[in-house]
């Protein structure tokens, strides 16, 4: 297929065929099974050119609106988004060139980050510049001792 296909016809509907496909009762689970994945990686697995990871992500935020755990998805595109960026873990000294890694990194998560989230994922980047954690730090998955108290559950 060629790009652009991911958007065509009723691409819900086909994402979550390919998640079931692969024996997953939701694209949350398909997704935990892989914390590390990129979001590009994950929709390529489940489609090549016809799935895009913006629509993974759109799914993935669905879900944990309705199950109530926005706070860990946010904690997931954070692990997913220092896999990518760092993936030798935290610098150990943020010279320009690994402050710019990290800036970059962060704001990506940021792009990732529901409204309802981006206030403290904001100042959760700003703690993190400015206090890092240790270096080779790269958490992975949600479930992060770290991340957690960096950002807590805090849903119902």
């Amino acid at each position: 297929m060629t790009r652009g296909h991911a958007w065509r016809g009723h691409w819900r509907v086909r994402l979550y065929e390919r998640v079931r496909e692969r024996g997953y009762d939701s694209l949350t689970a398909f997704a935990d099974a892989r914390p590390t994945a990129s979001l590009v990686e994950l929709a390529e697995e489940l489609g090549e050119e016809d799935i895009a990871g913006v629509q993974v992500f759109s799914g993935l935020v669905a879900e944990a609106e309705r199950t109530h755990r926005l706070t860990r998805l946010v904690r997931g595109q954070l692990v997913r988004e220092l896999s990518e960026g760092l993936p030798e873990g935290w610098p150990a000294v943020l010279d320009d060139t690994n402050r710019f890694k990290v800036a970059k990194t962060l704001s990506a998560w940021i792009a990732y980050t529901p409204e309802t989230h981006e206030e403290r994922v904001r100042q959760i980047s700003a703690a993190l510049i400015a206090a890092p954690p240790p270096p080779g730090w790269r958490p992975l998955s949600p479930d992060d001792e770290l991340l957690r108290t960096l950002l807590p559950d805090e849903e119902v």
